[in-house]
Formats: C-alpha cells, sequence, structure tokens
C-alpha cells in the first residue's frame, strides 16, 4: 500500500516493467507530517527508509538497487552527511548513484531521491 500522503497524487510511488522497478522520488519527512527533521541525518535516514519501504512493497531490498539519483538543493553542506548514513544501508556492492544539486525540494526537504532496481534472476 502506498504512502498515504501521496494517495491523490498524479503518479506512483513505483512501477514494475518486467524485472526493472522505478521508484519515484522520496523525501525524507517526519511521519504525519510535511516538514523535514532539523537534523540532517535524520532526514538522510528518513528518506532511505522511504525508498527502503517502497522497495519493500515490491519484494525488494536495498541491495537490488543498480541506479540512484538524490537531488540535493546544497551539495556541498549534505553530501558528507548523506554519505554517512547511506553507506549504513548495503550488505553488498553499492548501487551506481547520481548526487545532483538542484533548486528548492518540496516541503523544503535536503534531499530526493529517485531509484532503479531490478529483481536478481535465479
Amino acid at each position: 500500500m502506498a504512502d498515504e500522503r501521496i494517495k491523490n497524487l498524479p503518479f506512483s510511488e513505483s512501477v514494475r516493467a518486467g524485472d526493472t522497478v522505478y521508484v519515484a522520488g522520496q523525501i525524507g519527512l517526519e511521519r504525519g507530517t510535511t516538514k523535514p527533521p532539523a537534523d540532517v541525518r535524520e532526514e538522510a535516514r528518513l528518506v532511505l527508509n522511504a525508498l527502503r519501504e517502497v522497495l519493500g512493497r515490491q519484494g525488494l531490498t536495498m541491495d537490488d538497487l543498480v541506479m540512484v539519483t538524490v537531488h540535493a538543493p546544497n551539495v556541498e553542506r549534505d553530501y558528507a552527511p548523506f554519505n554517512e548514513v547511506y553507506v549504513t544501508y548495503f550488505d553488498g556492492p553499492y548501487p551506481a548513484r547520481a548526487f545532483l544539486g538542484s533548486g528548492p525540494l518540496l516541503f523544503g526537504a535536503r534531499f530526493e531521491v529517485t531509484a532503479i532496481a531490478a529483481r536478481p534472476k535465479g
């Protein structure tokens, strides 16, 4: 079941095409609000938890990711703290990744993460 906050918005949280899953942009908001937390590392955890939850609904894990794109309005300030949290979410090799500077994000978020995952063959 999709996050209730996006239930009536004009996009899907993820789409499966064959063995590939495309995950729409995720942001890290405090539960039940439209506000990011004050702490940058907590926001990174929330956005990555949201990504993990979407993947879980598709029967996938973070280790099934093949590509991750992170959009951040302040790359210089937020790149290192995001990476400190990011590395704790993977057991296997890291997926390919882009960390891009962006304009302002919805709700004042520091990060918006999109991703592509592939169901393992087997």
